[in-house]
């Protein structure tokens, strides 16, 4: 790997067998003796059979040169944050003498590189090493040149910013590189063939750019995510014969992971990604996108544009972006696709499409997203998308089994939008649509486990919910003064986790609550939620400690209410009666007068 002139995961360290070193000496005099800078010296216990040997955070600034003469058999050896770049000299010499190490951390030690290189001497054995955390700048084809037999390598979180020619050249192992959280910036001729996973996450890098040669690369795992990448390998400009090269070399790739997200794509590299036959994964989340153009043409009429397929492609990640629409290529083009994530875009879902190729239709879509294409689609995410109708049939066609309708502000469902999917939906997300009970119903899902309808303003649940064998209800922040008791009764056999913090409730109308901890339902923001009496306002955790005290108050309060309501009725009614009866004998005695 070339870096240009300019002025998620990684493997851990693999250890088959640990036989630990314990030292034989008082903790607390070691500790003075590291603060007093005098030579870090121990005695071992059976010290031939030692593999593994942990001496990191112990401050340790100076090593005395025989302290590992002993340790023949020592294979892995931790020394990461110290101080080892202090006393560099006799530090150096001490760990020259462990020729035999096939594991070797020296990171958060502030090392440069010169500190670096004097301590690889002699390695010839070294399969892992690990050095985040240092200040190295440069690496050089010397700073390996006595551990060629390094297969993981990782020099995360230093200061690199150049790669001399042929760096890795001596090391012809190497399956995995990570250098990620540095400051490169060009990747100008990506020539390690023989690496299978690499890091370059979090860097600046702005180009990454493979060489035009017929070496086959080994490469399954990818993370160039959060750089500044504006370009990718394409095909599309290319000449026949670089198209050849590009298109068998990236055909035999055994890529299954590439994580481009936090970059500045503007386009989506569709031909050169199609070419990776083995690709599952693509995270493309959080770049510029704002149409995915389709100018994939024919080779010998480049007037036509041409089907291309994503053979592996299973899971895809597109949050983050600006996107508008998905053409209906693309969706075709996504023939094994399982999981698509498009939270935080501006995708309106079509209806379900007739099979002509009417004018109509085709202006249709020019407006929403035919999800119904993805016929092995099980996970959708369409949270914070601006949606302001989800139409009948909007999913028809597809085998979803979670959908995330979260945040679509006011957002309308038509009654028959999960036409089609209700039967093999398991999670429903439909919280943040600041709706009402009059605009939600849904219909019987039957194999529905999960449901979230938190955040809106629901003051009832839906009754289909009923039909549904739910194990997690989310009924956070709404406006339930109470849950139906009857729903809750029939849903309370297979439920393990309700959330209902952030309502009103009615803390003498709460026997779907009394339901729920008899069936010993969790209740995990049970502390956080409130209820009231006709008395005052408490938490439902106070409640529950009396439930009978706060509630008799209002018993005896409606029956208080109910006699005075008796004795009023019985009041007015004989003082009617007193009316009725002198008013009809000053009448008789008026008439009496007249005669």
């Amino acid at each position: 790997m070339l870096l240009c002139p300019e002025n998620t995961q990684y493997h851990p360290f693999e250890v088959v067998e640990i036989i630990f070193c314990p030292l034989k000496k008082n903790t607390e005099k070691m500790g003075k003796r590291i603060k007093n800078k005098k030579p870090f010296q121990f005695e071992l216990v059976d010290n031939l059979t030692c593999f593994f040997l942990d001496l990191s955070g112990n401050q340790m600034d100076l090593i005395s040169e025989a302290a590992f003469g002993n340790l023949a058999r020592l294979e892995h050896l931790n020394l990461s944050r110290n101080r080892l770049s202090v006393s560099l000299g006799s530090n150096s010499k001490a760990l020259r003498s462990l020729g035999g190490l096939k594991s070797l951390d020296i990171s958060m030690n502030g090392l440069s590189n010169g500190a670096a290189e004097l301590l690889l001497r002699n390695k010839s054995s070294l399969d892992q090493l690990k050095m985040t955390g240092n200040v190295l700048i440069k690496l050089s084809p010397s700073l390996f040149g006595e551990s060629r037999s390094i297969r993981s390598l990782i020099i995360e979180d230093n200061l690199i910013s150049e790669i001399a020619p042929q760096t890795f050249e001596p090391l012809s192992r190497l399956e995995s590189l990570n250098l990620a959280r540095n400051n490169l910036a060009f990747i100008c001729d990506f020539t390690l063939h023989q690496v299978k996973y690499l890091n370059l996450s979090r860097n600046s890098v702005e180009f990454f750019v493979t060489p035009e040669d017929a070496v086959l690369y080994n490469i399954e795992v990818l993370d160039l995510s959060h750089n500044k990448l504006l370009y990718f390998p394409d095909v599309v400009n290319e000449t026949t014969i670089q198209k050849n090269y590009f298109h068998a070399n990236w055909r035999l790739m055994p890529l299954v992971y590439i994580d481009l997200s936090f970059n500045r794509f503007a386009s989506f590299p569709l031909e050169t990604l199609s070419l990776l036959n083995s690709l599952e994964t693509l995270n493309f989340s959080h770049n510029c996108l704002q149409n995915i153009n389709w100018d994939v043409r024919n080779y010998s009429d480049p007037r036509q544009v041409r089907q291309i397929i994503f053979h592996s492609l299973k899971h895809l990640d597109l949050h983050g972006n600006i996107l508008t629409r998905l053409p209906l290529l693309f969706l075709k083009a996504l023939a094994q696709i399982e999981t698509l994530n498009l939270q935080d875009n501006s995708l309106q879902p079509c209806g379900m499409l007739s099979g002509s190729l009417s004018k109509n239709r085709i202006d249709f879509d020019h407006f929403c997203t035919a999800f119904g294409q993805l016929k092995t689609l099980k996970h959708l995410n369409l949270g914070e998308n601006n949606i302001k109708i989800l139409p009948p049939n909007a999913f028809q066609g597809t085998s979803l089994v979670s959908l995330n309708l979260a945040k679509n502000l006011h957002m309308l469902i038509h009654e028959m939008a999960l036409e089609g999917v209700q039967t093999t939906l398991q999670s429903l997300i439909i919280s943040g649509l600041n709706i009402n009970s009059s605009g939600l119903s849904l219909p019987c899902m039957p194999a529905l486990t999960e449901i979230n309808i938190s955040n809106n303003k629901l003051n009832a649940t839906p009754s289909s919910l009923g039909c549904s064998p739910l194990k997690v209800i989310n009924v956070r922040n709404n406006d339930f003064m109470t849950l139906n008791y009857s729903l809750v009764e029939v849903v309370s056999t297979n439920l393990t986790t309700v959330y209902i913090s952030g309502s009103h409730f009615n803390c003498c109308d709460s026997r779907w609550l009394t339901v729920l901890i008899d069936m010993r339902v969790k209740l995990p923001d049970i502390s956080q939620a409130d209820c009231f009496t006709q008395a005052r306002n408490l938490t439902m955790s106070e409640y529950l400690k009396s439930p009978l005290f706060y509630c008799s108050f209002e018993r005896d309060g409606q029956g208080v209410h109910f006699g005075r309501m008796v004795v009023t009725l019985l009041f007015v009614t004989v003082l009617s009666i007193v009316l009725i009866f002198f008013s009809r004998k000053l009448c008789c005695t008026q008439g009496s007068s007249v005669v």
